[in-house]
């Protein structure tokens, strides 16, 4: 292939394909150029004058490299792998950075297995950095565990790229033997960080370890701290963490190269309506990076700091992984190519995704029988530590608020906004429970529960009756995982999620239509509009995330890194 791919950009050959006068964007140069484009076994053998087997006329929008996504965990979306490339091609991502953690701390290695194998279903080029806290602290209950020699098991595999976030930052500072081995595993390959708020010292600790890149910025000063440190800066759009518009005034321009998109976790909703990266770059233009850089960002940028070669710009040599755009202003996507196959056109894919799931990946929930009982929440004193979130955020707040007890055991007041939470262990059946209390969820009248609670994903549950958190989390037995709304002692509206308790079997299509009657239906409880109640409720259970959240082993203060009480004792 090489030799005639010299011979078709010398034109002895005709190419396979030739999209003719195309206009295209030189993402490095910043301007946009005119020729044909050959294309011969997926790769751009030239632009210039050329023949093709196939010619195709060109000269209507603008071409640009593929979009590539630095960091995502395709679970979030609800859908098997499959299915979410018939949702981001149509849109012009055609690579995707993964890190599966989330069915990892399910299934394991199965589960990555399962994640690589129903991705070669779609187009989109699926490469992978191996998670590397599973589970993400001993302070959680997760189906699985990965250690340094089960990593090297895989780390050869041709999707595998790197080592994915390090979340247990406190691990790498403290020297902890298996996290070390971890990265000196991967030595010489990219590794993900995950470093909220860390600064000084500790950021140089925690650099030094190896770690070359972090997408937890939440502010202008955060961001230039480690951008001066050498980080590349990934800027997450997500379902619940949404970056973008606080972080972009902030970029400098000769900083410009080391700037990445990334989408972190996006649901089927904001993924259907608003789209994927093409949704971030058209938000970084009307915040002020001109059209070239956005779509540098969003292309040679991850390219580059992946060490992705051989994709990112439009140049020969490089995969034949286009997008066809109608204008600068819109970056509304008309067409995208995969290694010079027309894969979707007018925002629908036109391949189709099939894939056989084993039974062991839809059988993943394992409880015990609950009770009432397993609910109260004995409270020696009115006086308590609350989770207060906001909305859009995965950083929570420590609140301490008066409560209402009654005969010593914790009773949501109708005029407070203080409800019950709870994470219930689903894997080995332990019987754990951890029980706690949050805020600003304004909920009245039934209860939340799901799987998807990052990262052990165990079942949580947020309501305002102990009655209404016991039928939605039995609900979510029944259903093998997934999503439930209880609205005044009845189940409202369910999404079954059975692979891992985390995706379904649906198309992405058939999920987006049950996600607008889970909304409605949690909207009748006085959730706002606006908020994603069920991303939001999945980062409660995150004890790495600043600044108290909630395991099945009970309610841990993060900055302190340690378990803490409900009550407060005077």
């Amino acid at each position: 292939m090489t030799k005639d791919r010299i011979r078709v950009a010398r034109r002895e050959l005709k190419a396979d394909l030739v999209l003719k006068n195309a206009r295209y964007m030189s993402v490095l140069t910043e301007e946009i150029l005119q020729g044909d484009i050959a294309i011969h076994g997926g790769i751009i053998a030239g632009i210039g004058q050329y023949e093709g087997l196939v010619e195709v006329d060109a000269s209507k929008g603008i071409y640009i490299p593929g979009f590539i996504d630095a960091h995502v965990h395709l679970e979030s979306s609800m859908v098997s792998p499959g299915q979410y490339g018939r949702a981001v091609v149509p849109r012009g991502t055609t690579t995707v950075i993964a890190d599966p953690h989330e069915i990892a701390n399910v299934l394991g290695l199965k589960g990555i297995d399962f994640m690589i194998g129903d991705a070669k279903s779609s187009p989109l080029d699926m490469k992978i950095m191996l998670p590397s806290c599973v589970p993400a602290t001993p302070l959680e209950s997760s189906g699985a565990e990965l250690n340094h020699r089960e990593l090297a098991q895989v780390m050869h595999y041709p999707e595998v790229i790197g080592l994915g976030e390090m979340m247990n930052y406190p691990g790498v500072l403290n020297g902890e033997e298996e996290v070390l081995k971890k990265l000196e595993l991967f030595a010489g390959r990219r590794i993900d960080g995950h470093c909220p708020h860390l600064k000084g010292n500790d950021l140089n600790a925690y650099i030094a370890a190896g770690i070359h890149t972090d997408h937890e910025c939440t502010d202008v000063e955060e961001m230039q701290e480690k951008l001066r440190k050498g980080l590349y800066i990934l800027i997450r759009e997500g379902s619940a963490a949404k970056d973008l518009k606080q972080l972009i005034p902030g970029i400098k321009p000769n900083q410009l190269r080391r700037i990445l998109f990334c989408t972190d976790d996006r649901q089927p909703t904001d993924l259907i309506e608003e789209g994927h990266l093409d949704f971030m770059v058209k938000t970084a233009v009307q915040r002020g990076i001109s059209p070239f850089q956005a779509i540098q960002i969003a292309t040679i940028n991850a390219a580059e700091c992946y060490r992705l070669y051989d994709r990112g710009l439009i140049a020969p040599g490089y995969i034949a992984d286009l997008v066809c755009i109608k204008d600068l202003e819109s970056i509304e996507v008309d067409q995208v190519y995969k290694k010079g196959i027309l894969v979707a056109e007018s925002g629908k894919p036109l391949f189709v995704h099939t894939s056989t799931i084993e039974d062991s990946v839809m059988d993943t929930v394992h409880t015990t029988e609950l009770t009432l009982d397993h609910l109260r929440l004995p409270i020696e004193t009115d006086i308590a530590r609350v989770i207060r979130i906001e909305q859009g955020s995965l950083i929570t707040e420590q609140v301490v608020r008066k409560v209402q007890v009654v005969e010593g055991e914790f009773k949501v007041h109708p005029s407070l906004d203080i409800l019950k939470l709870a994470v219930v262990e689903r894997h080995k059946a332990t019987g754990r429970i951890g029980l706690g209390l949050v805020e600003n969820f304004n909920l009245k009248g039934g209860a939340l529960a799901t799987s998807v609670a990052h990262d052990s994903h165990n079942f949580i549950a947020v309501g305002d009756t102990d009655e209404a958190i016991l039928l939605a989390l039995k609900t979510l037995k029944m259903l093998k995982g997934g999503l439930v709304v209880v609205v005044n002692g009845h189940v409202k509206a369910t999404l079954a999620l059975p692979i891992g308790g985390l995706m379904s079997n649906l198309t992405i299509e058939e999920v987006y239509e049950q996600l607008q009657i889970i909304q409605k239906s949690a909207e009748s409880l006085g959730i706002s509009p606006t908020m994603d109640a069920f991303m939001q409720l999945a980062f409660l259970a995150l004890p790495v995330i600043p600044e108290l959240k909630l395991t099945d082993r009970g309610l841990f203060d993060v900055a302190k890194f340690r378990f803490t009480d409900v009550a407060i004792h005077q």
